[in-house]
């Protein structure tokens, strides 16, 4: 599938359209010009009715789960990359990996204040350095996969190899099939 035929979405070069995404993604998008955005209903921007309105398939859509990670009183964040049809296994694969003791889901207002990005948007493009990415094995062989922008109101397309490229991340078997 070409990156212009997924969807019934008008998808456009993302380095020419940064009003489409969230700062931090506009100021890493141009290291990425395989990258390509499109514009949404933000009321559609929840995986399962984003797939549905726009005639994404599920398995072509990943999603960035933002994670803290604790161990002895110290707070560490990491995104997840899985794909839609997957959970990520927190509490095994990426607790172990983290090495923390506890590893639970980011508070919304943490994750939204810390990576400047909306709830429901949020991407492993553009968080901030340092922080651990990893990506499940399915995300990066996937020819191209369907992110967030940042926004709620518009999604990156990117191959997958990309993702499994972006600063800080690593390839795992991530998930848990749902």
């Amino acid at each position: 599938m070409t990156a212009n035929a997924m969807g019934t979405l008008d998808w456009q070069p993302a380095a020419g359209r940064a009003d489409l995404l969230a700062g931090p993604v506009a100021a890493a998008i141009g290291r990425r010009p395989e990258a390509k955005v499109a514009e949404i209903d933000p009321e559609f921007a929840d995986t399962a009715a984003f797939c549905e309105r726009y005639e994404v398939p599920l398995e072509a859509s990943a999603n960035c789960v933002i994670v803290a990670a604790k161990r002895g009183g110290e707070v560490s964040y990491a995104a997840c990359m899985v794909l839609a049809t997957d959970r990520a296994d927190v509490n095994g694969v990426v607790r172990k990996r983290l090495g923390a003791r506890k590893v639970s889901f980011a508070p919304m207002a943490d994750a939204t204040s810390l990576t400047s990005m909306e709830y429901g948007g949020i991407t492993p493009v553009g968080l901030p350095a340092g922080w651990p990415v990893l990506v499940d094995e399915a995300v990066a062989a996937a020819p191209q996969v369907v992110i967030g922008s940042g926004l709620r109101r518009s999604k990156l397309l990117l191959p997958g190899k990309s993702v499994a490229d972006l600063p800080g991340a690593e390839v795992l078997a991530l998930s848990l099939a749902r």
